[in-house]
């Protein structure tokens, strides 16, 4: 699969919130609750049409689950991240694992209490790449804040406190993120007192850590099924729900696995949620993550990734689809 060209990330003008600093100084602490702008509308991902094989059953460092993955879309590197072999569920320990497109395994990064890894962005930074993710777990083991993290083979990293990180919507209690790298947008799922809410920034106010106000903010529609991931493509948030096949893992007819696609100008359901069939076959296939690339061609695609494999031995399967309406 080839790149198309994009907008690196840098670091030039990154502002770091330092232990008790004022975050309403680095305009983190006024994020607005209601839309200030509309997105341009875009084509969307048709979600009944057929998905294709991106790899299966490739191994990574540790034996656990994946929870997400990102593509690193200038560099050519797919990030995939994966609970950490030996640590509990609430401890918010997640290994990153960079692979090529083929799914061969490359290199891995630790990091320890950052969260749950529903949803991460990788953003390109020269050769190197920077991972946006949540960070400061609590302790349910999900992120309370985003961080920058540069992605250094064979490293271990420790959470930084949720008060040296970025809170860009007030009042949220937890966030994870995904980047639109064709429409150079952020999209962040927060959660709050009311459920859970999501607002789409550009690219620029992560570059520069001024968020100001969201190009949208809406409340998540409810859509049933187990969260799994979520990723956004122009003016459309796609959502990923369902779980492993039951008992030991034995493929068990087509599974439960959903996609749905959600208007970001209206916050309502435009799609779904649509049955997908992808890795029907594999052993366990449990849904876990959504993320968007686009090849040299201009082909978009919507990527969707299962954990498959047996128990000590989980492996990362990707499929994804390319029709656009």
């Amino acid at each position: 699969m080839n790149h198309t060209p994009g907008f690196p990330f840098s670091r030039r003008g990154l502002i770091r919130a330092g232990a008790g600093a004022s975050l309403a100084a680095l305009g983190l602490g006024a994020g607005a609750q209601t839309a200030s702008a509309a997105v341009a509308g875009t084509k969307r991902f048709d979600l009944t049409e057929p998905s294709y094989d991106l790899f299966r059953s490739k191994d990574t460092h540790g034996a656990r689950v994946q929870q997400s993955f990102a593509f690193d879309w200038v560099n050519k590197f797919l990030f995939v991240a994966t609970k950490r072999s030996g640590s509990s569920e609430s401890a918010g320990d997640l290994c990153i694992n960079k692979m090529d497109f083929d799914g061969n395994y490359i290199s891995y990064m630790h990091l320890n209490g950052f969260g749950h890894g529903v949803a991460f962005a990788a953003l390109p930074s020269g050769s190197g790449t920077e991972l946006w993710i949540e960070c400061a777990a609590n302790s349910s083991g999900y992120g309370t804040a985003l961080t920058p993290v540069t992605y250094t083979a064979g490293t271990t990293l420790s959470s930084p406190a949720a008060s040296a990180a970025y809170r860009p919507i007030a009042g949220a209690t937890e966030y994870t993120c995904s980047v639109d790298p064709v429409y150079q947008r952020m999209i962040v799922r927060y959660h709050t007192s009311s459920g859970k809410r999501i607002a789409v920034y550009p690219l620029s106010a992560f570059e520069t850590g001024n968020f100001g106000s969201p190009l949208v903010d809406f409340k998540q529609p409810t859509i049933s099924g187990t969260p799994q991931g979520y990723a956004l493509y122009g003016s459309y948030m796609y959502y990923l729900t369902g779980d492993a096949y039951p008992g030991d893992g034995t493929p068990n007819g087509d599974g439960n696995t959903h996609v749905t696609s959600i208007d970001i100008n209206t916050g309502t359901v435009k799609q779904g949620p649509v049955l997908t069939k992808a890795g029907s076959t594999l052993h366990h296939r449990e849904p876990e993550g959504l993320a968007i690339y686009r090849t040299d061609g201009g082909e978009a695609r919507l990527f969707i990734g299962f954990a498959t494999g047996v128990e000590g031995d989980r492996r990362s399967s990707i499929f994804y689809k390319n029709a656009l309406i």
